[in-house]
């Protein structure tokens, strides 16, 4: 078997295929991506002159489907620049190139005869020893085989991506029992570490794990719905967030996916299974009719909602015709709403006698009796089980953490109530005195498993940081930061306030930790397992002060946070920032000044205070500029000028990376800084570039920084006064603007005056308190903290 997967290939590129694809060439590995060859021109290509022989038409299916890569959305590339990874082709010129290839990947038509003509062809052009695998979302993995060589057999299992495979979590990895452990091992390793999965082990039944739940609960719920006259917008108003279930809810969900998808998957279950199983996988007629409409979702403009101008209107499945979206109110759903903490609000709804909480115990109490009929047969534990569920439908809780959370001896005494059949290994668990499925000892998770618990498998790269705290304890706490020892010598700076946004709270800890480190730490991680790492400065606090004029008490807020970051840039040890998720505004200017960035592969960071009327006030525009100043070779064609207009360019248009790779291009990380394929491994990541650079660490050097000064600056405004004079941005953000372009440009000094970094921050500094009290910039910060979103006045 291979020991390293340098090249892959991809059968098949639809949308599935192509996805695959790109997450490939976003990791750094090329992939071929081969289709079937045309068999007839199209217009276009006629009027070209071409013909069936012309390589543009032979590889017509693969090179379209990479065009259709820069157009999707969400985006399957993290940077426009990875497509050159990937290499179209086609199954007959390129077959041969098959043996290139350490991993081949099958995405084609879920048909099982076509699927093992793909594989005679692959075996007769493969390496020995290269894994193949199939990417299909049911079909058996074992019955593929049939027919294949030994080592064919012995390297072969199903990998299960998840769509879109670059933001969706879940790899479940299907073995037959021809295939050597050594290769599921290798897969797993290789699917967490360098995929950047979450991988789960499923045995080879009808949909695996996920699929066959997931399909299971979406089908319990439209018969639900049908049967208690609920409306298709209150279902969704209750099934999302409410229930730690993803924005998209139900029927959302099933618009996204694609409904001639899911009556595929669900016809999947139904054809191999029989009794009470096959009814709710038999597909309600309404949903038909549907698919025979061509209303199959986001894909077709219509599916259960249907968008028209700003209105969204939902199907009525008795009429089959649209009208206004309606929302599910209850006494339980603004009760839930008001509890803390997921167990609580779930407790809330589906104990109710209402109509929100007998719709969710309806839909929910056969998902985890499903589950637990299932244990055993679709996955060995209960782990795999709720953590495909999480991994790849975005739960919070899987079906056995959700029956926890609500009671197993309550809630199985309702079932029983209710005359519901009770999965016999649950009914001994509890018979045993057992009463959760999940317990913690010490920091460490067991779980129920065959009558005792035992301890929950964890890759060592990913740190649970809620269960390390309590295994290990806190060095110190405040009401936004904590300062955690990570062991081996390197601390950790937690961020935890509401949002994990900056305010003295977390700046006070900043001083601790730089004191505490230098005395008994070798480096400093920053960095939390909050829903984002930082989204800014605490702006209700900054409006609060400005508001009553407080204007002291801000410039020695914004003071102290500058401080700060000097002193994590400066300190006698070794600064790694951890980055993920919305890393923004202050966010960003934690990380700037680090001596070392490890960002997750979904980082997207920006400088985007002039959305709120301000510009960056804690050192950003100053570290934004020395990151391009000091990227670019010095030389005869060195454009100090450039460097200002980038900057002011990124910080102007509030410009987001949409990835970590692109916050590389973009600037806010260095092309020395790294970034973890797996988002899971972060802490772990950044700890071992702590330890690496405390080995001959030396604090970096301060600099004197060339500027552009007056002449400059007058060339940074030209383009926001065109702007201006045609409309495109009001009178007050010319003013942020030129308050901007002054910083950027170290106000009144000749071109290349070499200015120090306290001076800039000075600039900066005024710059942001003369904004804040503008009365129009507090108008936008009170939008952004009302609406969530930009007010342009």
């Amino acid at each position: 078997m291979v020991k390293h997967i340098q090249k892959a290939a991809v059968i098949g590129s639809g949308v599935m295929g192509s996805g695959i694809a790109a997450h490939l060439a976003n990791i750094g590995i090329p992939a071929m991506l081969l289709d079937i060859v045309p068999q007839s021109l199209t217009e276009q290509e006629q009027a070209k002159g071409l013909t069936l022989e012309d390589k543009e038409v032979r590889n017509r299916l693969s090179e379209g489907a990479i065009q259709k890569l820069f157009k999707q959305k969400p985006a399957p590339l993290s940077v426009k620049g990875n497509a050159a990874l990937i290499e179209a082709g086609n199954l007959e010129d390129d077959l041969d190139r098959l043996k290139e290839a350490d991993w081949i990947i099958e995405v084609v038509v879920e048909n099982l005869e076509v699927k093992k003509k793909v594989f005679e062809l692959v075996e007769n052009h493969r390496k020995e020893g290269s894994i193949i695998s199939s990417n299909t979302s049911g079909i058996s993995i074992e019955a593929m085989v049939e027919g294949r060589s030994e080592d064919f057999k012995r390297n072969f299992l199903g990998t299960h991506f998840f769509n879109p495979p670059r933001y969706l979590k879940l790899l479940e990895i299907i073995p037959t029992p021809y295939t050597d452990p050594e290769v599921i091992s290798f897969m797993k390793q290789f699917g967490e570490d360098t995929l950047g999965k979450g991988v789960v082990l499923a045995k080879d039944t009808p949909n695996f794990i996920a699929n066959r739940i997931g399909t299971y609960g979406l089908l319990v719920t439209v018969q639900e719905m049908l049967k208690g006259g609920y409306g298709v917008g209150e279902v969704d108003s209750i099934t999302g967030p409410l229930i730690g279930r993803p924005k998209s809810a139900t029927f959302r969900t099933l618009d996204v996916v694609g409904l001639d998808t899911f009556i595929h998957v669900a016809k999947n279950v139904y054809d191999q299974v029989e009794g009470e199983e096959k009814v709710v996988f038999d597909v309600p007629d309404f949903m038909l009719k549907m698919r025979d409409k061509g209303w199959l979702g986001s894909k077709s403009g219509q599916g259960f909602f249907k968008k028209e101008g700003k209105t969204i209107l939902e199907l009525n499945p008795d009429t089959m015709e649209y009208g206004e979206r309606n929302k599910l109110r209850a006494a339980s759903v603004d009760l839930a709403k008001q509890e803390k903490g997921l167990p609580n609000k779930m407790k809330a709804l589906v104990y109710a006698k209402d109509r929100a909480g007998e719709l969710l115990w309806s839909i929910l109490s056969p998902v985890l009796l499903y589950s637990a009929e299932l244990h055993g047969e679709i996955a060995d534990d209960i782990v795999s089980i709720d953590r495909a569920m999480k991994w790849g439908f975005g739960w919070e809780m899987g079906p056995f953490e959700t029956w926890d959370a609500i009671g197993i001896e309550r809630t199985v005494e309702k079932m029983k109530q209710e005359g519901k059949t009770i999965p016999a290994w649950i009914e001994n668990m509890i018979t045993e005195g057992h009463t959760s499925f999940y317990k913690e000892e010490n920091g460490d998770q067991f779980f129920y498993h065959n009558g005792s618990y035992q301890l929950t498998e964890e890759n060592e790269k990913a740190i649970n940081l809620k269960r390390w705290k309590k295994k290990n304890g806190i060095i110190k706490k405040n009401t936004g930061a904590s300062l955690i020892d990570l062991g081996d010598g390197v601390a950790l700076l937690e961020f935890h306030s509401p949002s994990n946004a900056i305010g003295m709270d977390i700046i006070q800890m900043v001083n601790f930790a730089v004191e505490e480190v230098s005395k008994k730490y070798k480096g400093l991680v920053i960095g939390n397992q909050g829903k984002n790492f930082c989204v800014g400065a605490n702006l209700g606090m900054i409006l609060m002060e400005a508001q009553d004029d407080n204007v002291f008490e801000i410039e020695m807020v914004v003071k102290q946070f500058q401080q700060a970051m000097m002193k994590l840039k400066y300190s006698s040890f070794p600064v790694v920032a951890a980055p993920f998720g919305m890393t923004l505004g202050g966010g960003a200017e934690v990380c700037l000044p680090a001596d070392y960035i490890q960002a997750s592969p979904e980082t997207y960071m920006g400088l985007v205070e002039v959305g709120v009327g301000l510009i960056p006030g804690g050192g950003g525009n100053k570290e934004l500029y020395l990151n391009y100043y000091n990227s670019l070779p010095k030389g005869v064609d060195f454009d100090l000028q450039k460097v200002a207009n980038k900057v002011f360019e990124m910080i102007a248009m509030a410009k987001v990376s949409t990835s970590g790779a692109e916050a590389k291009e973009n600037h806010f990380l260095t092309e020395a800084d790294g970034i973890s394929a797996n988002g899971d491994h972060l802490l772990y990541d950044a700890k071992q570039a702590v330890l690496h650079l405390a080995q001959h660490y030396a604090p970096p050097v301060k600099q004197q920084v060339p500027v552009v000064g007056e002449t400059g600056y007058a060339m940074l405004l030209l383009g926001a006064q065109s702007m201006y004079r045609s409309g495109f941005i009001s009178e007050h953000d010319l003013k942020i603007a030129k308050k901007l372009a002054y910083v950027i440009a170290g106000g009144k000094v000749p071109f290349g005056t070499e200015v120090d970094e306290e001076y800039l921050l000075t600039l900066e500094r005024e710059a942001f308190l003369s904004l804040i009290q503008e009365p129009k910039s507090q108008m936008r910060m009170q939008h952004m903290l009302m609406k969530g979103k930009p007010l342009r006045n």
